[in-house]
């Protein structure tokens, strides 16, 4: 199991073996959303990691969710999969002949379910350590594109306005989770000051990532015992995925001059982070430690953030379809053959192959975002995942946040399946140990929903909205249905 599309801080040497139950993954190198920007939504504006982005082919304006732009905080947020305003034709009361009002669009469906699957894959990814799982879904290049759409609908309104807006939504869930990890690491013996990697003074000033995440968070590589309630590597998979919170952050204070170039020089803005991955992500210039992680994050997800921005300035619908998925096709034929030459301890894992990344994921949004349906609502079957997908929108930081802490508090709860009685039966101890990763799959899933009731509602508390439980868009108490709302490392 691996930890993630994207490295965490610094990674483990690639000799160091792995543990005996499946672990989330370091990636080896540089950085997950998601993962999940993973992002919430609700209907509102600066929303969390992966965020919704505007409509195919519309101009700046409406949110990829098809939401107004509303200010952070504002209390004017429709419900995700809702439809508000009046519809085409004629506005309700106006007279034959007046000029109908505009139409205020709902949520776009579609980016919250790209949103969701993102989710499901980097969790899946995490569990599982299938590297082939990046190349059937590039969850982190979706989740920066649906979050650079977004933004560049935001940068509306003064950029400062909308940095401030983000890092306050973003901050608040990312505290929480530091208080448990941090406490838990010192319960276990860590002491920043003596350790080897991020000992002395600066180990004490790293840990201020906990706070801001401007840079990469210190963690023990082993701290606790292997005998204990959780494997002694449980610090790296989880402060891991915090690379992404990083990547992010530093995304969100370059958008301001990263759309100016874009709306001056599109097509070399769009094509100048796949040249810098091509300089840094395969060793053709080596940038040392943090810095050069952070670099190769940048250069590896910038091409799928900007697409973000062609997507809502309307500029990706213009190039005619047939050359963007022939022009697309070509690029994730390069990606497949480089990565074929240069494939890493994980085999078709492309976290670890930083170009192959870069290529695919570029040429896997495009195509995703050529053929957006902008649904109003999920269409035909997948209406009956709508009460889900809304919920992990409105949750995205959450989920991201502790999903990969909850994958191995899994490994505590299924061991003591080992001591009922009926378990001294060598066949249903060989069952269980044949099963063991399937039940960590089937259990973690409740165990994200009860970390979403103690801890997601904080997510409503940064965006300035009105605490709910369970926002899955029903009605009812707790649901977050229609009333009105104020508006890594670990590679996934």
């Amino acid at each position: 199991m691996t930890t993630h599309d994207h490295p965490a801080g610094s990674t483990p040497p690639l000799g160091t073996p792995k543990p005996t139950v499946p672990q989330p993954r370091t990636y080896p190198g540089a950085p997950a959303d998601d993962w999940l920007r993973p992002g919430p939504w609700e209907g509102t504006d600066a929303a969390h990691f992966p965020e919704p982005g505007p409509l195919a082919g519309t101009a700046a304006g409406p949110d990829p969710a098809g939401v107004a732009a509303p200010d952070p905080g504002a209390s004017t947020a429709s419900e995700p999969g809702t439809v508000t305003g009046a519809q085409p034709g004629t506005a309700a009361g106006a007279e034959p002949g007046e000029k109908p009002a505009p139409r205020r669009p709902g949520r776009d469906r579609y980016l919250d379910l790209l949103r969701s699957m993102a989710l499901v894959r980097v969790v899946v990814y995490h569990l599982m350590g299938w590297g082939w799982l990046t190349v059937v879904f590039p969850s982190m290049g979706v989740m920066f594109a649906l979050a650079g759409s977004l933004m560049a609908r935001s940068l509306s309104r003064p950029p400062l306005s909308v940095i401030r807006g983000r890092v306050r939504r973003l901050l608040p869930p990312l505290w929480a989770f530091s208080a448990v990890a941090l406490a838990m690491m010192f319960a276990g013996g860590w002491n920043p000051l003596h350790d080897p990697d991020h000992g002395g003074t600066w180990g004490l000033i790293d840990l201020l990532n906990y706070i801001v995440p401007v840079g990469a968070p210190p963690f023990p590589w082993s701290v606790g015992s292997k005998s204990g309630l959780l494997e002694d590597t449980w610090a790296v998979q989880s402060a891991g995925v915090l690379w992404y919170l990083r990547a992010y952050l530093w995304f969100v204070v370059a958008s301001p001059l990263m759309l100016w170039a874009f709306r001056r020089a599109p097509w070399v803005t769009v094509l100048a982070p796949l040249a810098l991955t091509a300089v840094v992500g395969t060793g053709l210039v080596t940038i040392p430690g943090e810095t050069g992680n952070a670099v190769t994050d940048f250069a590896v997800y910038g091409g799928c953030w900007i697409l973000g921005f062609a997507h809502h300035e309307g500029t990706l619908v213009k190039v005619p379809r047939y050359i963007a998925i022939s022009c697309s096709a070509m690029v994730m034929a390069f990606a497949l053959w480089w990565a074929s030459g240069h494939l890493g301890p994980d085999g078709w894992d492309l976290n670890d192959i930083p170009l192959a990344d870069a290529m695919w994921s570029f040429g896997f949004v495009v195509i995703l975002l050529q053929y957006s349906p902008s649904w109003r609502e999920l269409p035909g079957r997948l209406a009956r995942w709508d009460k889900l997908v809304t919920l992990s929108n409105n949750r995205a930081v959450t989920i991201y946040l502790w999903h990969n802490m909850l994958i191995m508090a899994t490994v505590p709860v299924l061991d003591q399946l080992y001591n009922l009685p009926f378990m001294d039966n060598e066949g249903a101890t060989a069952a269980l140990d044949s099963t063991y990763t399937l039940w960590m799959f089937v259990l973690v899933w409740p165990l994200i929903g009860l970390t979403i009731l103690a801890v997601g509602w904080i997510e409503d508390i940064a965006a300035k909205r009105s605490p709910r439980l369970w926002p899955n868009g029903a009605k009812g108490r707790g649901g977050g249905g229609r009333s009105p709302g104020r508006g890594h490392r670990a590679k996934a």
